[in-house]
Order: C-alpha cells, then structure tokens, then sequence
C-alpha cells in the first residue's frame, strides 16, 4: 500500500479542477502520476470507500472523495462501516488498531 500516493490523489481531487477533469474523463492517465498498486487503481476506480478507508485512508479525505462519486453522507458511513465488516480493521493510517483497541472511526 502506498498510502501517501492514495491520498495525495485525493486531496488534490479533492482541490484541483484539472485532477477532477482528469478523474472523470482519463483515470489512468491521472492515476499515472502517482506510485500506486494495482490494487489502490481498482480501489479508486470503483470508488471503493471502505476498501480505501480499512487500508488507512484518512477520512476526512474520504469524505469529499465520496461526495466527488456522487455518495451522499449516510452511503459514505455505511460504505466504511461495510469495510469493516467485510475486511476487517483498519490496517494503516491515523485510525489503525493499536493496543488491542477496535480501530475505525464509525
């Protein structure tokens, strides 16, 4: 996982207008300029939430990424939420499982 390549991308979607052209009209193109696995590329593709969230990505990024998709708040909860139960704790990032605690902010 290249956790900083990830959300580098979405926060400069989440500020950029050319990144967000880019986003929605030539993604691999966009997705060429960041050091991301293969699997960070399908993640971001499908607009996988929960996949990205349980791999540490920080959610206040996930937010407006998810709002970006076209997610409103409660999809945006659940999708994370659905990545816990499907995957789960969170395995990097600010809200990792550490100390035998839960991990996860929802």
């Amino acid at each position: 996982m290249s956790l900083y390549y990830v959300q580098k991308l979405l926060y400069n979607l989440n500020r950029d207008n050319s990144v967000q052209h880019l986003f929605k009209n030539d993604l691999d193109t966009l997705m060429d300029g960041y050091k991301l696995t293969a699997e960070e590329r399908t993640w971001l593709r499908n607009g996988d939430v929960g996949e990205l969230y349980i791999h540490g990505v920080n959610g206040q990024i996930l937010m407006h990424f998810a709002a970006f998709i076209g997610q409103d708040w409660d999809e945006y909860i659940q999708a994370m939420k659905n990545g816990l139960s499907k995957h789960g704790q969170v395995r990097d990032g600010i809200y990792k499982v550490v100390d035998g605690g839960d991990g996860g902010a929802v």
